[in-house]
C-alpha cells in the first residue's frame, strides 16, 4: 500500500497513511456535515503521527466515543478515532497530491442515526 503524507493548513501537524484512497465517505453527523468533510477510511496501524502532537486538540462530543483531532494554530480537522477500537479517518483535504476528483467514489455515513445521548 502506498504513503502518503498529510498536514493540517499551517504545518504544525503532519502525519502519514498507508492507503489506496478507495474507502472515502461523506458522515451525516452534526460535527461532520458542519465541517463538510471527505474522510478517507483506514486501520488505526495505517495512521502514524510525524510532528505536531503538542498542536493537536482533542474535541469530543455526546457519547465521546469518537475523537476528533484539529490543529490548535490553524483549527484544521486533520483526523479521529472512530467507533471501532481499530479504525480512524483522516480529512482527504489534508493530502496536496489528491483532488475530489482524484476519488473514484465518495460513500455515505449515516452518523446521523447513531445513537445520541441527549436530542436537541
Amino acid at each position: 500500500m502506498p504513503k502518503y503524507q498529510g498536514s493540517c493548513h499551517c504545518q504544525a501537524v503532519i502525519f502519514e497513511v498507508e492507503s489506496d484512497f478507495k474507502k472515502t465517505v461523506r458522515c451525516d453527523c452534526s460535527l461532520c456535515k458542519r465541517k463538510g468533510t471527505v474522510i478517507n477510511l483506514i486501520e488505526t496501524e495505517e495512521f502514524k503521527l510525524l510532528k505536531g502532537k503538542e498542536h493537536i486538540i482533542l474535541y469530543e462530543w455526546n457519547t465521546k466515543v469518537a475523537k476528533h483531532y484539529f490543529c490548535k494554530t490553524c483549527g484544521i480537522y486533520t483526523h479521529h478515532k472512530r467507533r471501532s477500537a481499530d479504525a480512524m479517518g483522516v480529512n482527504v483535504g489534508c493530502f496536496d497530491h489528491l483532488t475530489l476528483d482524484d476519488l473514484e467514489k465518495i460513500g455515505k455515513v449515516e452518523g446521523s442515526s447513531l445513537t445520541l445521548i441527549e436530542k436537541r
